[in-house]
């Protein structure tokens, strides 16, 4: 289902927009065309198509647009944090951005609402001293792993298969989020496993970065796996909460299975809806954001596509 555009469209209607590639199957044209009625705002928000080569020049140019604001996915946020003329100093100690706002002086800063996005569903419950597990080495982790430095947990832990991309995080990380340490994670067959099935048995908290169990119209059997295999599952204690940053289906493989197990889940479109909000406060100077009318859109977006 295509996202309804603004009201009317006039030479006075402003640009604002997500830069990724590929980024066609987004969700968030849907929630903010549908903040920016709810705000009266004469903005249009678009998915942007721009390959690595051209990121560059596609910033020049929207800066010349007059663009308000850019959101920025796979596979732009570190190039994005290397383009910017400023950094919050979330975005410097991350090396990314998903946020980029005009400057008066010209040029744009970059900043990182993914963090704000991430930590939305997890502020009701205390969780300093807690343990944590984090499934993936990816750029995803970056956001999820400055969180829970937020949160003050006590012990973090992130497993990864690729060990250098993995001691690359780690390295990066370390001088913030001293507490945390790798898991070396192998495929089921060659398990490495006794340490990961560990770190589950005594995890608070574990949130899957990777795209395992995400839906693919390339691929029909994509929404049905789960990154972690039965024997892994079985680990997961009933008071742990479990949070998949996928969306897409709902429930995922692996928030099934948590449930089952009697855990607390969490999946990635309230993520999704909060770094969008935050974001859109940043670009419109407006402190109140329509949270819910992005929430219900999404949803709207997500059952119809």
């Amino acid at each position: 289902m295509p996202s309804a555009p603004p009201a009317s469209i006039s030479g006075r209607t402003a640009l604002v927009g997500v830069l990724g590639d590929p980024v066609r199957h987004s969700l968030s044209p849907a929630m903010h065309n549908a903040a920016l009625r709810a705000l009266g705002l004469d903005w249009v928000y678009l998915a942007l198509p721009v390959p690595g080569a051209e990121l560059a020049g596609a910033l020049r140019a929207l800066e010349a647009l007059d663009c308000r604001g850019l959101n920025v996915t796979l596979p732009h946020k570190r190039s994005a944090a290397a383009l910017a003329a400023e950094l919050c100093p979330l975005a410097r100690r991350l090396g990314a951005v998903n946020t980029l706002v005009r400057r008066p002086e010209g040029g744009w800063l970059g900043t990182n609402t993914d963090v704000e996005g991430f930590l939305a569903p997890l502020q009701e419950r205390p969780w300093r001293g807690r343990r944590a597990l984090v499934l993936g080495g990816g750029g995803s982790a970056l956001a999820v792993l400055a969180g829970l430095e937020m949160l003050g947990f006590g012990a973090v832990q992130v497993a990864g298969r690729d060990p250098q991309r993995l001691g690359a995080l780690v390295a990066s990380c370390l001088p913030w989020l001293p507490q945390l340490q790798p898991i070396a994670w192998g495929g089921e067959a060659e398990i490495g496993a006794e340490t990961l099935e560990e770190a589950l048995a005594g995890a608070d908290l574990v949130v899957n970065t990777t795209p395992v169990g995400m839906a693919s119209p390339h691929d029909p059997g994509a929404a049905g796996r789960c990154p972690l295999g039965p024997a892994a599952l079985e680990q997961l204690r009933p008071e742990a909460s479990v949070y998949d940053l996928i969306y897409t289906p709902r429930p995922t493989a692996l928030l099934a299975a948590a449930s089952r197990r009697g855990c607390q889940v969490f999946d990635g479109l309230e993520m999704l809806v909060r770094q969008g909000a935050a974001a859109l406060a940043l670009w419109s100077g407006h402190d109140q954001v329509p949270v819910a009318v992005m929430r219900q859109a999404a949803l709207q977006q997500l059952e119809g596509s």
